[in-house]
Order: structure tokens, then C-alpha cells, then sequence
């Protein structure tokens, strides 16, 4: 690596098709940008489609003087977190990293937090009037059955018990390490890939349908359009005060209604779908951060839809003799 500001892409492990949206990005904004893959496992395979690999530290707070360290070295001016659980570790450290000349592409703390936490997700937008799924720590707040219950923090799919009467509601909850419950609503969870700037005012969105998930990531999921979901999404984001790529997970009732169940801030694992469909969010955070006019960049929506098929494919390296 030389002198030269490249993009770091953390946690990558096998997010390859993140990888290779943002090497489309950073050579778009610039054709000498590189981009890394980091992760503190040494044989993750995101080394292989990566430019560089960074066998990272861990993201605490005792490593933040290597990991700036890191960066300077490899040249890094960009950081793109990928996971829920280090997102608080960088947008606390936002603002010293942006002294050393390295943008961390993250929303500010108390947002990150706010999303990280599915209780205080939850009551900030019950109190604004917004279709939040309320959320309770008490099975006695929740009203009638059938509950949902699941962790008060951590991936959204954990541990999660749905459709449960009172009783097994209780049971379940016991297995948790902080529980909530929530009224369970009947419906079809959809996801929205969207791109907010740093006065947090929504630049764009996609809707998606999750065709087929495993393991809480849509392996088939198509774009569709819908005025009246886009525009509580993008009430619901402007509120949250959330910049840059963020993914949001709505539920559809059988009337048609949406109830917001989460917002992740940061790229969605299959948000790849909302960049073929015209929102080119990882190039736009590149260049908001680099000083180049945004608002003046345009989003063309493609007219059609998209259906994003995740399949297996090998890679193969000629290795010398």
C-alpha cells in the first residue's frame, strides 16, 4: 500500500459480494482507491477478493491506538463498518479518527445505540407517533397473546419466539439474557436498503421483499415500489437521525399496514439488491466524505425490478510452482 486514502471494509469475513460493491465504489470515486478487507480471523476468505487483507484487532477500546496505527500505515482515509457489534465501537471513536484524517462511514453514537437497543428503538418511535412494534420488559404491558419474544440486544433473528401464548412466552424468555416482548403481528417482513447524508435527510430508498432467508440474510429477495411504506420509511429514518447506508426491516399486516420492527446502520446483507436497483449508497458515502456535492449526484431508479439470486460460486488462484 502507499500514501494514497483507501477504504477499509471491517468484519468481512465472507461478505464477498459487500466487497465487490465497494471496489465498485471507491474506483468510481477514484481508480488508484483500494480497498482492504480487515477481520480479526486471519483466514477469512474476503482476503481473497479483496486488493489488501488486514488481519485485524479486536474492536475494543484498548486496541484503538493499534488500530489507528493500522490504518496509517495501510494508508486507510475510509471505514466501513459491517457488523452490529462494532458499530458503537466506531461511532465512539468517530471523531477521533476523523483527527487523524480517517472517515468512518457510521451514524452518530447515540443513533447506533438507539438501534443496537430494541427497547429504546422501540419507545423513541412509539413517542413520535411512528409505526414502531411496541416493546416491553414485561409480559403483563405487552396486552393480549400471541407475543413475540426475543433479545433486548443483538441480531434481531436471535433467540427470537414468535406466536406464543403467555405461558410459553415466560418459558422463553427465561432462555434470554434480557428479554423483551412484544403484541406478535401477523404479516410479511420486508427490508429497505436506504442512504441518508450527514444532516440526516434521506437521499433515497429501495423496497425489497425477503424471497428466502437463511440464517436471517435473504438469499432471493426482489425490488418493488409501494407510496405509502416509502414514505413511513423515510419518516421513520429522518427521525432516527441516521446517516449513510442503513437497512430497516418492516412487517406488511394482511391489511396492508407496516410495523417497523428494526433498523440496522449500517450496509444490509443483501443490500447489494438496493445498488442494482439505482441507489448507489457505499459510492455516495465515499464521496459525501471526500467533499463532493451529493445532493447534486442523482438517484435514477431503474423503472423495472430486481430480483438478487445469492448462489455459490468457486474462485480459483494458479498458485506458483
Amino acid at each position: 500500500m502507499n500514501g494514497k486514502r483507501h477504504l477499509l471494509v471491517t468484519s468481512a469475513a465472507r461478505k464477498i459480494p459487500l466487497l465487490r460493491a465497494a471496489i465498485a465504489a471507491a474506483r468510481k470515486l477514484s481508480p488508484e482507491m483500494q480497498v482492504l478487507a480487515g477481520d480479526i480471523d486471519p483466514d477469512a476468505p474476503a482476503q481473497y477478493a479483496a486488493d489488501a487483507f488486514w488481519a485485524m484487532p479486536r474492536t475494543d477500546d484498548t486496541a484503538l491506538d493499534a488500530l489507528i496505527a493500522g490504518c496509517r500505515e495501510r494508508g486507510i482515509g475510509f471505514v466501513l463498518p459491517t457488523r452490529d457489534s462494532e458499530l458503537a465501537f466506531w461511532a465512539r471513536h468517530k471523531a477521533r479518527f476523523a483527527r487523524e484524517g480517517i472517515a468512518v462511514l457510521v451514524s452518530p453514537e447515540e443513533s447506533v445505540t438507539r438501534c443496537l437497543d430494541k427497547l429504546a428503538f422501540a419507545r423513541f418511535g412509539q413517542e413520535r407517533g411512528r409505526p414502531f412494534i411496541p416493546a416491553y420488559e414485561g409480559l403483563e404491558d405487552a396486552g393480549p397473546p400471541p407475543y413475540a419474544v426475543k433479545e433486548r440486544f443483538g441480531a434481531g433473528s436471535r433467540a427470537i419466539g414468535l406466536k406464543l401464548d403467555a405461558a410459553s412466552a415466560r418459558e422463553h424468555a427465561k432462555r434470554l439474557t434480557a428479554p423483551i416482548f412484544q403484541p406478535f403481528i401477523e404479516g410479511t417482513e420486508i427490508s429497505v436498503d436506504a442512504w441518508l447524508d450527514q444532516d440526516y435527510r434521506l437521499k433515497g430508498l429501495v423496497l425489497r421483499r425477503r424471497d428466502r432467508v437463511v440464517d436471517g440474510e435473504s438469499q432471493v429477495t426482489t425490488t418493488f415500489r409501494d407510496a405509502a411504506i416509502e414514505e413511513a420509511a423515510r419518516t421513520a429514518l429522518e427521525a432516527l437521525q441516521l446517516c449513510g447506508p442503513v437497512v430497516m426491516q418492516i412487517l406488511i399486516d394482511r391489511a396492508g399496514q407496516p410495523h417497523i420492527i428494526e433498523c440496522n446502520s449500517r450496509f444490509g446483507g443483501a443490500s447489494t439488491a438496493g445498488i442494482a436497483a439505482g441507489l448507489d449508497s457505499l459510492y455516495w458515502s465515499l464521496a459525501e466524505v471526500a467533499g463532493h456535492d451529493v445532493a447534486a449526484l442523482p438517484f435514477a431508479r431503474i423503472s423495472g425490478e430486481v430480483r438478487q439470486v445469492r448462489l455459490p460460486a468457486d474462485t480459483h488462484f494458479i498458485l506458483p510452482e
